[in-house]
């Protein structure tokens, strides 16, 4: 695969969302789109409250349009832009249904698990149609399984829900999701030139350029949110990209910043219905270093450096393959 096809992507990209960023932010303040703020969470974010969000708006237009113009069109192109079109749009239903009724929740979570359960089935019917291999392999190893279909979609449509409420959870601090994101894209493109998907490829290019021309807006103190449509959006593109590049349980390396965000989670959860006691400060695990008393960026810097190591670590295990 062409490396300067996917340099040429990223910085198109880039250039989309640092043009549209300027023209957006004002808009949505104007129609009053802000941040609505837990009470409960780190004090220091109760001064977060009316900052724009939905920014996530100029994450996938800048995806798209870079997308459309460099990617082929083939059987990866459907389930790479259906992924990342069909979980942003329930994460836009969720964030227009808080900005409406003015409150820190949106879609309860059966809606959005069922929004996420339509989509995955809608991968997976196109998945079926391009005669998607069913074998999944383990990284580092040569051991590969066929799962069969009756196995291999139901997992494909857990997987999707799981990744992308993983990286749904990361987005909590200015900053960090478009940065820790970034870097395992960055990763995964390299995995789509080894499995020479161009399709995937590209994706992770458009992704990468689109996030890090929002993390110039996004950066603390930021200017705007990206909100769940950029959140779910983002985490559409990646799940897909391991699913059509045969690196399912790769993620689960290179994507190991989103595992724990969404482990400490269900830890929380479990641990106080059962014991009456939490584990951490505040789930997910970003707030519980920032209640440890943490600046932001040290809690930025020190994710993107972990996501960093692991990216690096899932690359050597693919080299092994």
């Amino acid at each position: 695969m062409d490396y300067q096809l996917l340099l040429l992507t990223i910085a198109v990209s880039f250039i989309l969302a640092v043009i549209a960023a300027p023209l957006i932010i004002p808009l949505l303040r104007r129609l009053k789109l802000g941040q609505q703020v837990r009470d409960d969470g780190p004090q220091t974010h109760l001064k977060k409250a009316g900052t724009p969000t939905m920014g996530g708006i100029i994450i996938m237009v800048a995806f798209t349009l870079s997308f459309l113009k460099f990617s082929v069109i083939n059987s990866d192109f459907y389930v790479l832009l259906a992924a990342t079109l069909g979980y942003g749009l329930i994460g836009f239903l969720d964030d227009y249904i808080k900005i409406v009724f003015k409150r820190s929740l949106g879609l309860t979570a059966r809606q959005k698990l069922l929004g996420q359960l339509l989509v995955g089935v809608v991968l997976s019917v196109l998945l079926i149609s391009a005669g998607h291999n069913t074998n999944i392999s383990v990284p580092g190893t040569s051991f590969s399984l066929d799962w069969g279909p009756w196995f291999y979609y139901p997992f494909i449509v857990l997987m999707m829900m799981a990744v992308t409420n993983a990286v749904n959870f990361t987005d909590g601090v200015d900053g960090l999701l478009s940065g820790v994101s970034a870097i395992a894209l960055a990763a995964f493109a390299v995995v789509a030139m080894q499995a020479t998907s161009i399709a995937a490829g590209v994706c992770a290019a458009a992704m990468i350029g689109a996030v890090l021309g929002f993390l110039v807006f996004n950066a603390h103190p930021a200017k705007v949110f990206m909100g769940d449509f950029g959140s779910f959006g983002i985490g559409g593109a990646i799940g897909a990209i391991a699913i059509v590049t045969k690196t399912e349980l790769l993620f689960v390396v290179i994507g190991g910043v989103f595992v724990v965000e969404m482990l400490s989670v269900i830890i929380q959860v479990a641990s106080f219905k059962t014991r009456g006691k939490r584990v951490f400060r505040m789930s997910p695990i970003h707030h519980h270093f920032e209640l440890g008393g943490w600046s932001e960026w040290r809690v930025v810097v020190s994710f993107w450096a972990v996501g960093l190591v692991l990216a690096a670590a899932g690359l050597y295990l693919i080299k092994g393959l």
